[in-house]
């Protein structure tokens, strides 16, 4: 029996997409606190990260804390589950919006994947302070850490629209768009926290 591709497999269910979203968003939490219990551990007499660990500011207070069960997380979870279920039914009930699901989805999955190479190289770095290699200690500053995520997003979004162009895909589309609007997000925040700092010094 030949198998289905995998884009039918998400989109003819709504529970396929949905338990992908959260395992995804489940690990990226875990992968979090790993890398700060990690990063206050081992990796802090080398690297100082000013502010927290963590750069969303809904988790930072959870993070700070290094708590593994966070409520904003269960209940995020919860909220953008459901969201998603419903785009799908909307896109079985609704002619014409078919591409809103794989669009919103690639959007939720595809931010997600990036974060998570952000977190294999944390925690690859971080493990490797064990064994030396490193000496000093350099801090970055919290404008500089929003800027360089802005960059490293901005590439993900380079490279999920090329994606979506050469497939036709709605699914990196979304992944395009989501990671284009983090990177400006926190390209501003590197503007304000740069012109707070300066604004300090004077």
């Amino acid at each position: 029996m030949p198998m289905k591709p995998l884009g039918d497999i998400f989109y003819e269910h709504w529970l396929p997409g949905v338990l992908a979203w959260m395992v995804i968003y489940i690990s990226d939490y875990v992968c979090t606190i790993l890398s700060a219990r990690l990063y206050h551990a081992k990796a802090k007499a080398h690297i100082v990260f000013e502010g927290s660990f963590e750069l969303n500011p809904v988790f930072e207070a959870d993070v700070n804390k290094l708590r593994w069960i966070s409520p904003r997380f269960v209940i995020l979870l919860v909220l953008i589950s459901s969201m998603l279920a419903g785009y799908w039914a909307m896109t079985q009930w609704i002619p014409g919006v078919e591409f809103a699901y794989p669009t919103v989805l690639g959007a939720l999955v595809l931010m997600e994947c990036a974060v998570h190479m952000r977190h294999i190289r944390n925690l690859a770095l971080f493990r490797g302070l064990r064994k030396g290699g490193i000496s000093g200690q350099v801090t970055y500053q919290r404008g500089f850490i929003f800027r360089n995520s802005a960059a490293e997003l901005l590439s993900f979004a380079c490279l999920f629209s090329l994606i979506s162009l050469l497939q036709g895909s709605w699914f990196f589309l979304g992944g395009t768009l989501s990671c284009f609007g983090v990177a400006v997000k926190h390209w501003i925040l590197a503007r304000r926290w740069e012109k707070r700092r300066r604004a300090i010094a004077s």
